[in-house]
């Protein structure tokens, strides 16, 4: 474990995901994980299996300029890192002993039980720590952002606006 100037532990967590786009929901996340911690470390996964509608690079890029103001508001430090390896992999690979998840249904929690328990049995140092999203992002994910969108439908109350501004770009172009 990384240590800060004063010789204490750092609390060092990821939150991995592909954030195509990154929605208000993931930011909820983002801003309540970061007080848990000295440093959060985004991970965006490269995940061609599902389809991006956004290059690994545009997606770094827009994470990035969306969590600034979480990391000044909390005075801590948030990076945005991409990703292709095995998790557990990444997590050793930036000192992280923490992986945060989102939890918005029971559906999430099936395949999040799953997965942490694949990665306590790889890496039984690095825990994995559940939020649940807040009520008003309990239903916003990615892939339906995605298909409002395309269909017509508006998601400003969905995403950021700099977010929101890319996904029509994007759909329209």
């Amino acid at each position: 474990m990384a240590e800060t100037s004063h010789g204490n532990p750092r609390r060092i967590g990821i939150y991995p995901g592909t954030f195509d786009p990154v929605t208000n929901g993931h930011l909820d996340v983002i801003a309540r994980a970061a007080r848990l911690l000295d440093k959060l470390v985004v991970g965006v996964a490269i995940n061609t299996g599902k389809g991006p509608l956004f290059s690994l690079e545009e997606r770094v890029e827009l994470v990035t300029a969306e969590i600034n103001a979480i990391a000044d508001r909390n005075g801590m430090v948030i990076e945005v890192v991409p990703f292709k390896s095995l998790l557990i992999d990444f997590a050793r690979s930036v000192g992280a002993s923490m992986i945060v998840r989102g939890l918005r249904a029971v559906s999430d929690f099936d395949y999040e039980f799953q997965m942490a328990g694949m990665n306590y049995r790889m890496a039984p140092d690095i825990e994995t720590v559940f939020l649940m999203a807040s009520e008003t992002h309990q239903f916003i994910a990615s892939r339906l952002v995605k298909e409002v969108a395309m269909l017509g439908g508006d998601i400003t109350t969905f995403v950021p606006p700099r977010i929101y501004d890319a996904v029509m770009k994007r759909i329209r172009g």
